[in-house]
């Protein structure tokens, strides 16, 4: 977490001050915004690594008092507008598109406005599974499930309990109960209540129309500022059935117990 005041700016309201992100994850809050931040992101990877990644960031949801824009050799692009309320909420861009220029706008009382936002630093690669343009809500390949079986953040076989939307931010909120954790990256799947059973929150655009149904699913994905997002999720059945094809064949890419 990078924080800041403007208030230490009062006198100089045309400040730029430079501030280095060294974290792949994390967020910046701008308190009362005067003048412009500049941020660099400067992960601790090699610099050839640099033109491999994507740069997400999701602003605060009362995120007020400055514009954010991309910067490139003096070229600044509109990313985020002052008060911009879109739903979803994510922009992403190449690491190689350039760096953050955050710009408080003109306000009366700055001191009851907050400019913030998390971001992610990603390989381009991971950043196309989360925000595939074309066809988000496709069925998986069989390929596509046992590669997402390896290299997903959660890997879990359940079954839905309910299904929330939320069509402000047009998501659905799928809630899981787990019978069996493969994996996860994040505790975002935990033991509830008495009974101790598994149970949590996968979360997926709304378009795809996900409905409460009977029968297990293989549910991946990988976590996207702090929320699971869902990947491949075939039918449990299925899975079992291209997993042994392919373990058969000597294809399966990695191991793991399908019963």
């Amino acid at each position: 977490l990078s924080s800041r005041s403007g208030l230490t700016h009062e006198s100089h309201k045309k400040d730029v001050e430079q501030v280095y992100l060294r974290c792949s994850e994390g967020s910046i809050e701008w308190m009362y915004p005067t003048g412009a931040l500049i941020v660099n992101l400067r992960p601790n990877t090699s610099p050839a690594s640099y033109k491999h990644l994507t740069v997400c960031i999701k602003p605060f949801k009362d995120s007020a008092g400055a514009n954010i824009y991309l910067e490139k050799t003096g070229e600044l692009k509109l990313l985020v507008r002052d008060g911009d309320r879109s739903p979803r909420k994510v922009y992403c861009f190449g690491y190689d598109q350039g760096g953050l220029f955050v710009e408080a706008t003109p306000q009366q009382d700055i001191s009851r406005k907050i400019t913030g936002f998390q971001y992610e630093l990603m390989s381009k690669g991971i950043a196309s599974d989360l925000h595939t343009v074309s066809a988000p809500c496709r069925p998986c390949s069989d390929t596509e499930v046992l590669l997402a079986v390896c290299t997903s953040d959660f890997v879990i076989r359940g079954s839905i309990q309910d299904v929330t939307n939320e069509a402000e931010e047009q998501e659905s909120i799928i809630h899981v109960g787990v019978n069996k954790l493969y994996r996860q990256k994040s505790k975002v799947f935990q033991l509830t209540g008495e009974s101790g059973n598994w149970r949590g929150q996968i979360k997926t655009l709304l378009e795809c129309g996900v409905k409460p149904g009977d029968g297990d699913f293989l549910f991946t994905g990988r976590m996207h500022f702090g929320e699971a997002r869902l990947g491949c999720a075939p039918r449990f059945k299925d899975f079992q059935r291209m997993y042994k094809e392919a373990k058969d064949k000597g294809l399966n890419p990695c191991e793991i117990g399908p019963d």
